[in-house]
């Protein structure tokens, strides 16, 4: 079961004007559930994306790409769950097309305005007819309230649909930030296989939403890992309508840019720790902080070479306080010049390790007793600089193995 993920009601996620959802059971991969999603946008819309760093990408990344850097404005998102329409060749990138082009004609809009994303089985063709055939069904359903069904929609191997809102005063003006993601396996940072979608009614031109979503990803979905395997389709995007109140924001040095950009990047590290609380199998939320490193990328390097190791995984599945396995981790990271005797390593409040060996004042049940915890701090102080970065895993456990045996069947 998730770890620790509250469920999720929807009058929790708040409509955002200017933005409709609409979702229906298209049968793309099994019958009687939701698996199409359409988002359609009012004209102006500001729309930012992040995509996947994996070479092999999917057809409807490619196709969301190429519409997102030529197109005036975007009009709808079109996502479909139960294929990843990844791997399939010229074959992929035609139905990914075919898919704009329906929407297009139901919208009203130009096929360039509409982005298209998928997520499933990789390598499989794309069954494009059920997705036509679906999507006069999702255009009717659309509404500014449907967030909750859109979460559950975009959902694969989650067992919990993931969403979040806020709200915060920008020049006297509420301004609205609602988010949904999805993703459970397949998680790693660049991005981690995930699809999400956060939009807020504030004033933003686009080059700045860009840049503050690039800000946003480095910060929650580029610090989550799973399983170290980065997908073929991971999409974010960040979507500003302009219907609050307040003035345009036009300055990212404004206090405006930053009121705004630190709420929704706490709207987006709580759906990515949503990610990985719900991660395949998951029993065990870890956070793994590296201190006082010279920069934060190597304090980060630090920290996925622990949050990736299987061997650290496993050991905090069993509550088997094998914690050599980490200072393992932390000396093959491949930081150079680092003296091992400065490092100290904690777990929860825990010191285990200092002096490049165990601490005098470590005891195994120690150890154990901070590993039972359903939520862990792996704490390293490198004591070389002032830089600090975080990461967000979970644990291995039989059932990770078992869900992925399973995938396709």
């Amino acid at each position: 079961m998730p770890v620790n993920i509250p469920p999720l009601l929807p009058q929790q996620l708040l409509p955002i004007r200017g933005i409709s959802l609409g979702v229906t059971e298209a049968g793309i991969k099994r019958p009687d559930r939701k698996d199409l999603l359409v988002i359609a946008l009012d004209e102006q819309i500001s729309v930012a994306g992040v995509f996947t760093q994996n070479r092999f990408c999917a057809a409807p990344v490619v196709v969301a790409k190429a519409h997102l850097s030529t197109a005036d404005s975007i009009r709808a998102l079109v996502i479909n769950t139960g294929n990843a329409n990844a791997g399939t060749g010229e074959e992929g990138i035609l139905n990914a097309r075919k898919t704009c082009e329906e929407a297009a004609k139901l919208l009203n809009c130009l096929p360039q305005q509409v982005l298209p994303f998928s997520t499933g089985v990789i390598m499989e063709p794309l069954p494009v007819e059920r997705v036509v055939q679906g999507l006069p069904h999702a255009v009717s359903a659309l509404k500014v309230d449907n967030w909750f069904a859109a979460a559950q929609a975009i959902m694969t191997t989650d067992i919990v649909p993931k969403g979040a809102s806020s709200q915060i005063r920008i020049a006297d003006s509420t301004v609205t930030i609602t988010g949904i993601a999805k993703g459970s396996g397949m998680i790693h940072p660049n991005m981690a296989t995930m699809l999400g979608y956060i939009a807020t009614d504030a004033p933003i031109a686009q080059p700045l939403l860009q840049q503050m979503l690039h800000h946003v990803a480095d910060r929650s979905f580029n610090r989550i890992t799973v399983d170290g395997d980065t997908s073929t389709n991971d999409a974010l995007l960040l979507l500003a309508t302009g219907a609050a109140a307040h003035p345009q924001i036009v300055d990212a040095l404004s206090a405006e840019y930053s009121q705004l950009q630190d709420a929704i990047l706490r709207v987006a590290q709580q759906l990515a720790q949503m990610i990985v609380r719900d991660g395949e199998g998951a029993t065990k939320f870890i956070t793994v902080q590296v201190e006082k490193g010279k920069t934060e990328a190597e304090c980060a390097q630090v920290a996925y070479a622990i949050a990736h190791s299987p061997l650290v995984k496993t050991a905090f599945f069993a509550s088997d306080p094998n914690l050599g396995r980490i200072l393992a981790a932390i000396g093959y990271a491949g930081i150079e010049n680092l003296d091992v005797e400065a490092i100290q390593l904690y777990l929860n409040e825990v010191l285990v390790a200092e002096q490049g060996g165990r601490a005098k004042s470590y005891r195994e049940q120690d150890g154990q007793r901070a590993m039972q915890q359903s939520e862990i701090m792996v704490r390293v102080i490198l004591n070389r600089g002032d830089a600090e970065s975080k990461v967000w895993t979970c644990d291995f456990s039989y059932d990770y193995v078992r869900i992925n045996a399973d995938y396709r069947s």
